[in-house]
């Protein structure tokens, strides 16, 4: 796969619920190394596209390529192998575990007496840092972290399993104006390191700020 390319691919996408048509012959491409906006009133069809893409939903006819290559998804472990990853609008995390419990959930270091909790959370500063978190504990509950803080530790989760996809479904919601700025430098921290972003969002000023 060249740059040139993309590194998703959904083409004749179509999703049907019981007297609905939620998706009718969609075609969506998402090259590496850019943000690209998604946006449409309620409806619309969004959320069912990310859903699909994310294996949620099991589409009833079309095709999904990642990098070339073909995929069925039968489920989100599916997506999240082939490297896509979703942070949603409202924070999908466990506020009762560590903050590098969050970041490393399910991907945790292993030796050979279970997990390595101490190589874990290395790993974990490693994954804040890279957002520029790296003053942040990993042993500190995540509930003591802003709504904000939370969103980037999310995110976080997609840096330390290296996904080449990132899907930001209504992320800026809940954020203030100083959040947003603070997201959006993360953004395009990855979007320039070749991670492909898709950003949904009703914020037209948010949109034309961000997209690429």
């Amino acid at each position: 796969m060249t740059a040139a390319e993309p590194v998703v691919r959904m083409t004749g996408i179509s999703i049907e619920f019981p007297g609905v048509k939620a998706l009718d012959g969609v075609d969506f491409r998402l090259f590496p190394g850019e943000v690209h906006s998604l946006m449409g009133e309620n409806g619309a069809g969004k959320s069912t596209l990310i859903k699909a893409l994310t294996g949620v939903y099991k589409i009833d006819s079309g095709s999904i390529e990642v990098a070339g290559a073909e995929r069925r998804f039968h489920g989100t472990a599916d997506a999240q192998a082939a490297g896509i990853s979703t942070v949603y609008q409202e924070v999908n995390l466990c506020p009762n575990l560590t903050i590098g419990e969050n970041v490393m959930l399910g991907h945790e270091v292993r030796g050979p007496f279970g997990i390595n909790w101490s190589a874990t959370h290395r790993a974990a500063t490693r994954a804040l840092a890279k957002l520029g978190l790296a003053r942040l504990d990993p042993r500190r509950p995540l509930s003591s972290l802003s709504i904000a803080l939370q969103q980037l530790v999310a995110i976080s989760r997609a840096v330390a399993t290296d996904s080449r996809v990132l899907i930001l479904d209504e992320p800026t919601s809940s954020l203030d104006a100083a959040e947003v700025e603070q997201l959006f430098a993360v953004v395009r921290r990855l979007r320039d390191e070749g991670v492909a972003i898709l950003f949904v969002s009703h914020f037209l000023d948010q949109v034309y700020e961000i997209s690429d």
